[in-house]
């Protein structure tokens, strides 16, 4: 039986907070691997430790782009409405992520991205401290 094998391709950067500005990258870039494997995506940003929420999306061929998870270092993982059983999520620090794809299946190829964005909070703080 030949073995099937699926691409997972990590082309798109961005983060939310600074106009025009690409400071995340994900490694690798591009991912080939075989059915019923899984597959490791990680995200990285230099944007500092106030940046502490991670996004990940997924757009499949044909389709419109769609949110994976939401992840922070202070929070639960949200999935959704997307099975949380079929991937996996760390985000220990703020300037690191990962998201492993499980079980793949055709239906997984696509383009796969992460976006980071400041937490509310630490906006708020900043905007709102006497110094």
């Amino acid at each position: 039986m030949p073995t099937t094998i699926i691409s997972l391709i990590l082309l798109l950067q961005w983060s939310q907070g600074t106009a025009g500005a690409s400071d995340a990258e994900q490694e690798p870039k591009i991912l080939w691997r075989q059915i019923s494997g899984s597959a490791t995506m990680n995200c990285t940003h230099n944007k500092g430790i106030n940046y502490n929420q991670m996004y990940w999306y997924r757009q499949r061929p044909g389709e419109t782009m769609r949110l994976i998870v939401f992840t922070s270092t202070y929070a639960e993982a949200d999935f959704g409405d997307v099975d949380k059983n079929k991937f996996d999520v760390h985000k220990k620090v703020p300037e690191f992520g990962s998201l492993t794809v499980k079980h793949l299946n055709s239906n997984d190829s696509g383009i796969y991205f992460c976006s980071v964005s400041e937490h509310s909070m630490a906006k708020a703080v900043e905007c709102c401290t006497k110094t």
